[in-house]
């Protein structure tokens, strides 16, 4: 099932002009011609008349009832149909319409919960990593990951530069980010028996997070950078975070220390 607010549903309306129970310019046959042939189903079905008779109440239903994958699916594919439709291809305002829409796509495709920040936290007193991490807070409780991306860089590099200095390893103010964790990494496969598998997962954390180098300096508000696909941020920051949650969990009293 997929919940919507209400913003969603006003950018749902505007792409697929059902502001007044319409869908498109589809007719009630069409629009049945189109479900059966497109998707195998009978969008004039009783589990998708609870909201009422009209085309677009149909389609707010199916929006409601079905799975996400099905639901993105459907409405991508309506949103190509929608092109070929003058009306709306040629409307005022199209791309920005366009933007909102696809973006709400890629929210229900990834999950329309905020990115989790279990592990985003205030492991010192310092009032610029609390700044640099309500900030991220922010960012991620809005859903907007792209945005995060500078701030989620920054945070690495003093979490790791700290699990480094209770070790007592030294740490330049200079080092970027993949050396960092490359020290770290080493540091931890000398004090622990890891699993083979669970060493080569860590070891190709070092070259994520150099990749990470470059995202902060040419895919970020770093810089004067066009940011990263939504969905794309989102999986970077959820690959960040999960390295981040396994370091948590083998080493809880150092990573918030």
């Amino acid at each position: 099932m997929v919940a919507l607010k209400h913003s969603d549903w006003s950018t749902i309306d505007k792409a697929l002009g059902m502001q007044s129970g319409y869908v498109l310019t589809f007719s009630n046959p069409a629009f049945t011609a189109f479900f059966e042939e497109e998707f195998g189903i009978h969008i004039f079905d009783g589990k998708y008349s609870q909201n009422g008779p009209s085309k677009g109440k149909h389609m707010r239903a199916f929006i409601e009832v079905e799975d996400a994958p099905l639901v993105v699916r459907v409405l991508r594919r309506l949103w190509e149909h929608s092109e070929e439709i003058p009306l709306f291809h040629e409307a005022e305002g199209r791309d920005a319409v366009k933007t909102k829409f696809f973006d709400l796509l890629t929210r229900i495709e990834g999950g329309s919960a905020a990115p989790q920040t279990d592990v985003i936290e205030r492991f010192r007193q310092d009032e610029t990593l609390e700044e640099l991490v309500a900030a991220l807070q922010r960012d991620l409780d809005a859903n907007r990951p792209a945005a995060a991306m500078d701030r989620l860089h920054t945070y690495c590099l003093i979490k790791f530069s700290h699990l480094l200095q209770v070790r007592g390893i030294a740490c330049e103010r200079s080092e970027p980010l993949n050396s960092r964790v490359a020290k770290y990494v080493n540091a931890l496969q000398t004090e622990r028996d890891l699993k083979e598998m669970t060493k080569q997962i860590i070891k190709n954390a070092i070259g994520v997070f150099e990749k990470f180098n470059h995202i902060r300096n040419n895919r970020s508000l770093a810089h004067d950078n066009d940011l990263l696909d939504p969905a794309e941020a989102r999986f970077i920051y959820d690959s960040v975070a999960a390295f981040l949650r396994f370091v948590k969990a083998i080493e809880p009293s150092r990573f918030g220390a």
